[in-house]
């Protein structure tokens, strides 16, 4: 007996085998969170997630107070779309009493805390965390708050924080700097200006560098540098920032060199800097760290259809498969050097595998941005035998004629 039940005559029966197709998530959603004032209570209620996805229409019930709307505004005259995840909170009375609104308890999920919310609202997993106007103070001579409690959802979103320096002076830049260790904290200053009704006004620098970061995505990928590459929509800085290339001793190398990326005046307004401020050398290019987040992501979210499955010589082949197909593309794209997957047997004994525990090893190396050219200028006086030798061959030609 087959355990199918009797039939007289012909069944055709379905076997899937081989590898999946992986798609990439996506790397570009941003988490925002501010206030607005004047916003609808009802399309923006307070420290609840609202997918803000479109071309800006959203904007127009959105106010022009608060530190939302600007953002927005500097966001989309980088990149014409976006896709956010938007929190609003209640401006406070004072400066200290918005930033608690912003910072917001875990408990009632209010603040920052809403998005915990996030995915099971508004089906966005953000993974560009963005809150201008509260990441810049040092509050009580210590590290940015709000920072530091962003640094547990970009941990395990593995997400990036575009963090604004304090806008005063390099060394205060640095300072901010020195309070992280991460590569999930990426400092941009000084601030930058942007024209309202006919004047030019200071804002922080993150909405521009976020609307630069899905930019690049679109355009060129995310394994791209940002560095390098024009900001839209602003008219300066808050402060000028030397710069001249190949000196050592101006601003702008001095803030990259202690992991701050700041804004240069080179053919345009550019954003100059690559590294987060990440202690350990391999992560330390921001370009490097999302392309290794997301290809460890998307690895992972393409093998749900192989949780609980049985064990099984195909199963085994089909995962590998997968992976192998995706690392074949990724270095296809020049996202990656290469790649390979393969099944550690130190790691998968009997035991693991009676226990349900499947290890698939895999590699890859994401290519780090070229931040150092270095060109070797040589004096060679031979060459005055070769304009010798050309000298006399001409003269002679002349003499001939």
């Amino acid at each position: 007996m087959s355990g199918l039940g009797y039939l007289h005559g012909i069944e055709s029966l379905l076997n899937i085998k081989g590898g999946r197709p992986v798609q990439t998530l996506p790397s570009s959603i941003v988490a925002r969170v501010g206030t607005a004032p004047d916003a609808d209570n009802n399309k923006f209620p307070l420290n609840e997630p609202i997918a803000m996805i479109g071309d800006g229409s959203l904007l127009e019930d959105l106010g022009t107070t608060g530190t939302l709307p600007d953002a927005y505004s500097q966001q989309f005259k980088e990149h014409g779309s976006t896709t956010s995840v938007m929190i609003r909170v209640e401006e406070g009375a004072d400066f200290d009493a918005t930033l608690a609104n912003i910072i917001g308890t875990a408990g009632a999920q209010t603040g920052i805390h809403a998005l915990r919310a996030a995915q099971s609202e508004t089906g966005l997993v953000p993974r560009i965390f963005d809150v201008p106007g509260f990441t810049s103070q040092r509050v009580a001579n210590s590290r940015n708050p709000v920072v530091a409690e962003l640094m547990g959802f970009a941990t395990r979103n593995r997400g990036w924080i575009i963090a604004d320096g304090p806008n005063t002076t390099k060394e205060d830049a640095v300072q901010y700097a020195q309070d992280w260790g991460s590569p999930r904290v990426f400092v941009v200053d000084p601030g930058v200006k942007i024209r309202l009704n006919g004047l030019d006004v200071v804002r922080p620098a993150s909405p521009s560098v976020t609307g630069l970061m899905c930019r690049v995505d679109q355009e060129k990928g995310f394994h791209h540098s940002i560095s390098n590459h024009e900001l839209f929509g602003i008219t300066g800085t808050a402060r000028p920032i030397e710069f001249l290339m190949g000196e050592r001793n101006c601003e702008a190398n001095y803030l990259n060199e202690h992991r701050v990326a700041t804004i240069i005046r080179d053919g345009g307004y550019k954003l100059w800097g690559n590294e987060s401020t990440s202690s350990e050398p391999l992560t330390k290019f921001l370009a490097v760290q999302r392309t290794q987040d997301l290809v460890m992501d998307s690895v992972a979210a393409a093998h749900k259809w192989a949780i609980d499955k049985p064990f099984s010589v195909q199963a085994i082949l089909d995962i590998a498969e997968t992976v192998n197909g995706y690392l074949r593309q990724l270095k296809a794209r020049g996202v990656t050097l290469g790649g390979k997957v393969w099944i550690d047997p130190t790691l998968n004994t009997k035991e693991s595998w009676v226990n349900g525990d499947l290890f698939v090893s895999y590699d890859a190396e994401p290519p780090a941005p070229m931040q150092h050219i270095i060109f070797q200028f040589n004096r060679n006086t031979g060459y005055y035998a070769e304009l010798a030798d050309d000298a006399v061959a001409e003269v002679a030609r002349l003499s001939n004629q």
